[in-house]
């Protein structure tokens, strides 16, 4: 556990792309609240049909599936599916002190993949393009896992 500080470069490595990831992934929770209110609609659950401040005028049309709010929850589920992989895997490596070049590499690399995920879901782009930038972000975090156990296994 000595490397867990901000002289490792390794873990810093590792808390860069984690908080970035972090705001990923809570910026995009709020990316569907601005999306919500943008439409007036997309609810999912039926307590939201009541009068409020944020709600002066609930219709049941509310609860309609808004496919620029489910968007943008889908993204945010993905988000929840792979992101803590990574969290849990980086800072694995970060214990097993791999190379530099390396966690920078599959560290800086998961981040981009995420990014250029949500920028293929957010454009409508084909499930291909999604499942490639899928592919190349849970391969590192595959990669990041056996590289943990090899390292302490052998």
């Amino acid at each position: 556990m000595d490397g867990i500080n901000l002289s490792n470069p390794v873990f810093v490595t590792y808390a860069i792309a984690s908080a970035l990831l972090v705001l990923k992934l809570m910026g995009q929770g709020w990316m569907t609240i601005y999306r919500m209110m943008r439409v007036d609609g997309g609810f999912v659950s039926p307590e939201d049909l009541r009068k409020t401040p944020l709600n002066p005028n609930p219709r049941p049309q509310q609860l309609d599936t808004d496919d620029y709010v489910d968007r943008s929850r889908r993204m945010h589920r993905n988000d929840l599916e792979n992101i803590p992989g990574f969290w849990m895997a980086g800072f694995l490596m970060v214990i097993v002190s791999p190379p530099l070049w390396l966690a920078q590499c599959l560290m800086y690399g998961f981040v981009a993949a995420r990014a250029a995920h949500a920028v293929a879901y957010a454009t409508k782009q084909t499930h291909d393009v999604r499942a490639t930038f899928y592919t190349i972000g849970s391969l590192i975090v595959i990669f990041m896992a056996l590289y943990v156990l090899w390292a302490i296994l052998f």
